[in-house]
């Protein structure tokens, strides 16, 4: 939300003056939010960057002011979605070389950086609607009608997203510590 101590009436606010406010104000939270969803800190700024670009190209047909910060997650939501698609394709018609590995260096040692990495993992392997709900509602601690709001999607279907993703994320993660 734009905060209104600063203007009293944002609709009179330059595309220039919102962005710049925004960006202040949550430009670090929705890169995070995109490194989660994409697991690759450059693209996730390009997109965050892109999602500046864009509110400051719609500004004045964003009919409420207050709304530009779930626009913006919106639209990183989107960007991010179809950078993966995008990659995908890449992924599918290039031999692409093996990822690095998931798991930390023996130097690091550490194992709440084992765990983490673990459930990283895991989390990644989930389906996007799955892993993008789990995201912002325990990263991003979006309530789910923003979360509905930002994914275009009923609040029934973040339960139902949600519900899904955690279940499975705690099977894989009692799997793994059986086999272990």
């Amino acid at each position: 939300m734009l905060d209104p101590s600063l203007a009293e009436d944002s609709r009179a606010w330059t595309a220039d003056d919102a962005v710049a406010l925004m960006f202040a104000a949550h430009y670090r939270s929705l890169v995070r939010l995109a490194v989660l969803l994409m697991h690759d800190a450059a693209a996730a700024e390009d997109v965050t960057q892109d999602a500046y670009v864009a509110l400051h190209a719609h500004w004045r047909r964003l009919r409420d002011a207050d709304k530009a910060l779930a626009y913006l997650r919106a639209t990183v939501l989107n960007r991010a979605r179809s950078a993966l698609r995008r990659r995908s394709v890449v992924t599918r018609y290039l031999a692409a070389a093996p990822p690095p590995g998931t798991v930390p260096s023996a130097e690091s040692g550490a194992l709440d950086l084992v765990q983490h990495e673990e459930v990283l993992a895991v989390i990644r392997q989930l389906p996007v609607r799955q892993r993008e709900a789990i995201v912002l509602r325990y990263y991003a601690d979006l309530s789910e009608a923003q979360i509905a709001d930002a994914m275009g999607v009923s609040r029934g279907a973040v339960k139902s997203h949600a519900a899904r993703g955690m279940a499975t994320l705690r099977q894989r993660l009692r799997e793994g510590l059986e086999s272990a």
